[in-house]
């Protein structure tokens, strides 16, 4: 499910400008950027650094030195959605996010500089899933997955996957791999031959007030142990801790709301 352990470009290449369409970064907007700092440091050990202000104040997490993820601070007359967001590579953004609209779905935002660091936007696809797309420059995006406190996966939740199957394949030129059983709308797709997210259809299961969402997963060492260190902190356990197909996970919410799964990854 993972890119290899401890790298974060494609066969194992550490730190290596993505190929379009990879997940590269996971970025949250929050109101309480302070607090959000506290809670994710506690929890996952991060630090952070001064990131790009072009959408207000912001800050990159650091896991050992390495950047993981980005939280800024939403302006305090902007009632939106709490939920991270991740960002799909792309070498012209300006191009994909005309394809984006091309194909059904929206652009929010950008696209726009990030000072020297890249080029973003922040778009949805048909069914109302919020992404982002990153043109990077100095910033090539995440630095390190797959090792506790650091992104593992990302999954699409929808309705049904063919509503927006055709639209990333055809925006990011993804492959897809169907579910092992026919009775399962859950499809992988890939990029060169490698798992990069996962759509699953989810029904009548979808959470009304969410919609399609996307959902990161962050490895962590022990799911149970976590937990109770996470409601300590103010968050939420939606999902208890379970085995699935993947590996140990759980679904949770930190303190403003913003849902995340946890997942002790499979060897």
């Amino acid at each position: 499910m993972t890119e290899a352990r401890g790298s974060a470009g494609q066969n194992g290449a550490a730190h290596a400008r993505r190929a379009p369409g990879t997940p590269c970064w996971v970025s949250l907007m929050v109101h309480g950027l302070a607090s959000t700092q506290e809670f994710y440091g506690a929890l996952f050990g991060w630090e952070f650094r001064p990131g790009p202000r072009q959408l207000g104040p912001y800050l990159r997490a650091v896991l050992d030195g390495r950047e993981v993820a980005g939280i800024g601070q939403l302006p305090p007359d902007r009632q939106l959605p709490i939920a991270w967001t991740p960002y799909l590579a792309s070498d012209d953004v300006n191009q994909t996010a005309e394809t984006v609209r091309l194909c059904g779905g929206t652009i929010g935002v950008g696209p726009l500089d990030a000072d020297e660091a890249g080029r973003l936007a922040i778009g949805s696809d048909p069914s109302g899933a919020v992404f982002g797309i990153w043109q990077a420059a100095s910033h090539l995006g995440v630095a390190v997955t797959g090792v506790p406190g650091a992104t593992a996966w990302n999954e699409l939740l929808t309705f049904e996957s063919a509503t927006v199957l055709k639209f990333y394949e055809t925006v990011f030129g993804f492959e897809r791999r169907p579910a092992d059983s026919p009775d399962s709308d859950d499809i992988t797709l890939l990029l060169r031959g490698s798992p990069v997210v996962n759509i699953r259809g989810v029904g009548n299961a979808l959470p009304r007030d969410r919609g399609s969402h996307w959902l990161t997963y962050f490895e962590v060492a022990d799911v149970d142990g976590t937990l109770p260190r996470l409601t300590a902190l103010g968050g939420h356990v939606l999902t208890p801790a379970h085995d699935g197909p993947w590996g140990r996970t759980a679904v949770v919410t930190d303190p403003e709301g913003a849902r995340f799964a946890l997942i002790r990854s499979n060897a």
